[in-house]
């Protein structure tokens, strides 16, 4: 059996086909059209898709014809999910994060987790290890901050990342680098040490496109996986289907 999830983001849809609860094919799509999905249903024998949209809305028809081809769900918030959700606002969710906290579950089971996603925003997600959600913080990503400080400011210039040098900035340029990026992980290590200390042992896992600057200096031992969202939308269509 092979199941296709398709992940609609803002500015692309990333998908992927496991088996076994291994990937077998991964696929980037500037859209999501019904030619692409076809191919891959016909070529890999797909017989379960899940669905999830942050971005832009797919097409009803395209909906439809899903539907009826294959056992197909969409993730909302009325989704039965593998772990207890106790956020207080589920409907306003992101399903991004949802997707994460499932991938975290499945890999890392009956363990206490801390989700981190590293994108457009920097989202933390805490799962304990009795598989229960709580909730988690939200925060401006890198590349966010750097465009904020020149658009809220009148003097302060627009700054690209770079190589920190040294921690205490000598100009107003590697000022702002050094603000921006020994910021958000001076956050994250404040996170990372904040759970700690709250519920004991825990797995830091990491994911996102900035996962790269992460991992290379972040002090906390961290699980990184760049697929950790299509990983939790597979967990939950195998447990819906």
């Amino acid at each position: 059996m092979s199941n296709l999830v398709i992940d609609i983001g803002n500015t692309r849809t990333k998908a992927a086909v496991f088996r076994n609860d291994e990937m077998s094919a991964h696929f980037v799509w500037e859209k999501c059209t019904r030619e692409e999905i076809s191919e891959v249903i016909a070529n890999h024998r797909v017989e379960n898709v899940i669905l999830s949209v942050v971005g832009p809305p797919m097409e009803e028809s395209l909906r439809q014809w899903l539907a009826s081809q294959v056992r197909f769900i969409e993730l909302t918030p009325a989704t039965r999910l593998p772990f207890q959700n106790l956020y207080g606002t589920p409907a306003t969710l992101g399903k991004d994060r949802i997707a994460a906290v499932a991938g975290a579950f499945a890999r890392f089971p009956g363990q206490n987790c801390l989700v981190i996603d590293a994108g457009t925003c920097i989202t933390y997600d805490v799962l304990t290890a009795e598989g229960a959600y709580l909730g988690g913080n939200i925060s401006p990503g890198i590349a966010m901050r750097f465009k904020a400080l020149p658009a809220f400011t009148a003097a302060l210039p627009q700054v690209e990342r770079g190589a920190m040098e040294d921690a205490i900035g000598s100009s107003t340029e590697t000022a702002i680098r050094n603000g921006v990026q020994y910021g958000v992980l001076w956050e994250t290590d404040g996170m990372i040490a904040a759970m700690q200390r709250r519920i004991g042992d825990l797995n830091v896992v990491l994911t996102g496109g900035d996962v790269d600057f992460f991992v290379k200096n972040l002090k906390s031992p961290i699980f990184a996986n760049a697929h950790l969202v299509l990983e939790g939308l597979n967990k939950i269509l195998n447990y819906n289907v």
